[in-house]
């Protein structure tokens, strides 16, 4: 199989929050608009509320629509420049020092075997793509926001990068890729994240939350813990079953919603 699958393109998609980054990323955004006095104290104070909701309970549909207009309003008048200068003072100061080690090594051993590895989150791609490029991977899906006369609007440009959306970015991109989902690979957390599990012929969840243990244990998907023997037998399995396959690092492809920009050369 593996033969036949190489020089094919294999994705491997990961979940951001509590997947690949301790926590929501989102909240980090706040923390270093506050930080840049670009919000106010209210603002972080809610975010830091959300945030140990999210730690301590999951996600929850309703919370995450209030997160969403909360954040769409945080961000309203910030210029592109600075949110690009931002987005990289947030990765640096509080994103990658929350990275999980062993799950970046698991996109790692992908990465090594020739595949594309992929970001898909509802992080506004301003900061998901720096998270990515941090970590050399291939890219980010991420929530588009709208930019007017070089400043962000406060509205979303296209659909918030959650649950069955991300399945719907993640199946256009492959699309483009000409890969076979068959043979790529997802990794999650969330029972939001069904959609794009389902997706792929490898999902793997990652300390799941109850609903999706459960679908998990129904489906007979592998459940991966954030514990050493857990994630060595994972990247034991990526490099033992995952086919090798050709991947070109002269340029990056930049994927924002239903847009994408290919490398030039």
């Amino acid at each position: 199989m593996a033969d036949e699958q190489a020089g094919t393109p294999v994705l491997a998609f990961f979940d951001v929050d509590d997947t690949l980054v301790h926590g929501a990323s989102a909240f980090h955004l706040v923390r270093g608009l506050r930080a840049a006095r670009l919000t106010t104290l209210r603002d972080i104070v809610s975010a830091g509320w959300k945030h140990a909701r999210f730690t301590v309970r999951g996600e929850d549909d309703r919370h995450l629509a209030a997160a969403q207009t909360r954040g769409l309003e945080v961000i309203t008048g910030i210029t592109v420049a600075d949110m690009a200068a931002l987005s990289d003072d947030v990765r640096a100061r509080h994103t990658e020092p929350s990275v999980w080690p062993e799950t970046a090594a698991l996109a790692r051993e992908h990465l090594a075997k020739g595949h594309q590895v992929w970001l898909v989150t509802a992080t506004p791609t301003f900061l998901a793509d720096v998270i990515a490029r941090s970590l050399g991977l291939t890219g980010a899906l991420g929530s588009v926001f709208e930019v007017e006369d070089g400043a962000h609007t406060g509205l979303l440009d296209g659909a918030f990068l959650h649950g069955e959306h991300e399945a719907v970015a993640a199946r256009a991109l492959l699309a483009r890729t000409g890969a076979d989902p068959e043979h790529c690979w997802a990794y999650s957390d969330s029972r939001h994240d069904i959609p794009l599990l389902s997706l792929v012929g490898n999902p793997v969840v990652v300390d799941p939350d109850q609903g999706l243990a459960a679908h998990a244990r129904a489906a007979g998907w592998p459940t991966m813990r954030l514990q050493r023997t857990s994630i060595r037998e994972a990247r034991r399995r990526v490099r033992r079953e995952a086919p090798e396959a050709s991947h070109r690092h002269d340029g990056r492809t930049t994927v924002r919603g239903d847009q994408s920009t290919e490398p030039s050369g």
